[in-house]
């Protein structure tokens, strides 16, 4: 089992249009029945997951808000990774009419086209924030905090390697997790230049890509308990 860990993105990756099918939920279960340890890496707010995904408890760890939140599903404990966003930032959004403005323990989120707004207050402010995309969703985060800093956290509470693990995403957002990774796939679905980063693409898009996924990864284990 050279690969004993499986940390993925949610949307457009695990789910469909934010919900998980019976056939995906059920190759988790499969997997983590193997003895994998699942992790979920997803730039939701952990409210806003809990709310589309009765099913959080299959994982490990979630790493939300693109990298800015731990949180443990056995313990329910969730650990900031980055500061809360300043109050004055988030009023100055919202005076200038940015809707809708999601503000989370850390991330602040909106949608295109508002990003050249956010970047006018982030530079008038003088803020040390960035903007990272997510096909339409534009998140702001602290400098340097991302999806790696996320999972490199979840992997450091539970004493693991990040050449343990397999990543998988769709979209911009997923580039630095998938890199930390010791091996990164794209779904068939995923943005053009994820799929040229990645060491593999799957035939299936979404949670059918997660899924043959899986099964390449139990069918790995099959192989190496086969006599040669």
């Amino acid at each position: 089992m050279r690969y004993n860990v499986l940390a993925t993105d949610y949307d457009g990756t695990l789910a469909t249009e934010g919900r998980v099918d019976e056939a995906t939920l059920a190759a988790l279960v499969r997997l983590r029945n193997s003895g994998r340890r699942l992790i979920l890496v997803t730039g939701r707010e952990l409210d806003d997951l809990a709310r589309v995904f009765p099913h959080i408890d299959l994982f490990e760890r979630v790493v939300a808000e693109n990298g800015a939140l731990l949180y443990s599903p056995a313990t329910r404990k969730t650990r900031p990774l980055a500061a809360a966003p300043p109050a004055r930032f988030v009023q100055t959004l919202r005076d200038r009419g940015v809707t809708p403005l999601s503000v989370g323990q850390v991330v602040v989120a909106t949608w295109t086209p508002h990003e050249k707004t956010v970047l006018d207050v982030i530079r008038e402010l003088g803020l040390d924030l960035q903007v990272i995309f997510n096909k339409g969703a534009v998140m702001v985060l602290p400098a340097g905090v991302n999806k790696a800093t996320g999972l490199a956290a979840a992997l450091e509470e539970l004493a693991l390697s990040p050449q343990s693990v397999v990543s998988v995403g769709d979209a911009e957002n997923d580039h630095p997790f998938l890199s930390l990774s010791g091996c990164s796939v794209a779904v068939a679905n995923a943005l053009p230049t994820l799929k040229e980063q990645a060491d593999w693409v799957t035939q299936g898009s979404r949670g059918a890509g997660v899924t043959e996924l899986i099964d390449h990864l139990l069918a790995s284990d099959r192989s190496e308990r086969t006599p040669g």
